[in-house]
C-alpha cells in the first residue's frame, strides 16, 4: 500500500503540493484529477525521487521513499510511465522494453515479461523491429507503459495515458489498464480525461491547487455537482 501523508511540495518558493494526504490500497486503481498546473504531475516525480518535498511522508509497504534516490524506489517496485511518453527514439520497439527491465538480471523472467507486453499490446510485436521515433502517437503511448511494465512493478503509475490521442486508442489504453490492474498490479493514475478515469477508478481524489478537495469512490465523485460541471462539462 503507498501512504502520502501531509506532503509538502515547493518549486521556487511555490507551493506546488499543500498538505497532500492520499492512500493507494493494494490491488486497486486510485485516481487523481485535476486542472493543468493543480500538482498531479508534480506528486508521481515526488514519489518517484524526481522532486524532493519539503516535509511530509510517502511510504510503500511500510517503508519510507522520501530522501530514496530514483533507483532506490525502482527496487521498491515502482514503475512510472511519465506525461508525454519519453521513448527512445533511436532505439527499437524492443530495445525500449528492455531498457525498462535494466535493473532485473532474471533473464528467463525477462523474456516472459516481454511476451506478456507483447499480448497486452500486439501492435508493439508487430512493430518490435521499428524504431520508436516513427511510430504514431498512441503506439508511443503503449510502448511507454510496457516498458514501465518491463520492471514487474507492484505500484505502476501512469501520467497522462491518453494525453493527445484519438477517443478509439484512448478507450485501448484504459481497457489495457484494466487488463494490468487484474493481474495484481496497483495502479496510480493522473489524467485529464475525468470522464474515463473515473469510470476506471475504484478511489479518486480531486486536487486543485496543491491541495486534495474531494474523494471517494470513482462513482461518487463523478456524481458530485462541482465535478460534473469543472471536469465533465455538464451543468449541476
Amino acid at each position: 500500500m503507498l501512504q502520502i501523508k501531509d506532503l509538502h511540495v515547493s518549486y521556487g518558493g511555490i507551493k506546488a503540493l499543500r498538505g497532500v494526504n492520499i492512500d493507494v490500497p493494494d490491488g486497486k486503481i486510485v485516481t487523481l484529477i485535476g486542472a493543468n498546473g493543480a500538482g498531479k504531475s508534480t506528486l508521481l516525480r515526488t514519489i518517484s525521487g524526481l522532486v524532493k518535498a519539503e516535509s511530509g511522508s510517502i511510504t510503500f509497504n511500510g517503508k519510507e521513499l522520501l530522501g530514496l534516490p530514483i533507483n532506490k524506489v525502482c527496487n521498491e517496485k515502482i514503475a512510472l510511465s511519465p506525461e508525454g511518453r519519453r521513448v527512445f527514439t533511436d532505439l527499437t520497439v524492443q530495445e525500449n522494453l528492455k531498457i525498462g527491465s535494466y535493473l532485473r538480471n532474471d533473464k528467463k523472467e525477462i523474456e516472459k515479461d516481454l511476451k506478456w507486453v507483447y499480448q497486452l499490446f500486439p501492435r508493439l510485436e508487430e512493430r518490435s523491429w521499428q524504431l520508436a521515433g516513427t511510430l504514431s502517437g498512441g503506439e508511443q503511448q503503449m510502448l511507454a507503459v510496457g516498458r514501465a511494465l518491463m520492471s514487474r512493478p507492484s505500484l505502476l503509475m501512469l501520467d497522462e495515458p491518453s494525453l493527445g490521442l484519438a477517443p478509439l486508442i484512448v478507450q485501448q489504453i484504459f481497457d489495457i489498464i484494466k487488463e494490468i490492474n487484474k493481474t495484481g498490479v496497483t495502479v496510480l493514475l493522473i489524467e485529464q480525461n475525468a470522464n474515463m478515469a473515473l469510470k476506471t477508478a475504484d478511489i479518486a481524489y480531486v486536487i486543485e491547487t496543491g491541495e486534495i478537495v474531494l474523494t471517494g469512490s470513482g462513482s461518487e465523485v463523478m456524481a458530485n455537482p462541482q465535478v460534473r460541471e469543472a471536469y465533465l462539462g455538464k451543468k449541476k
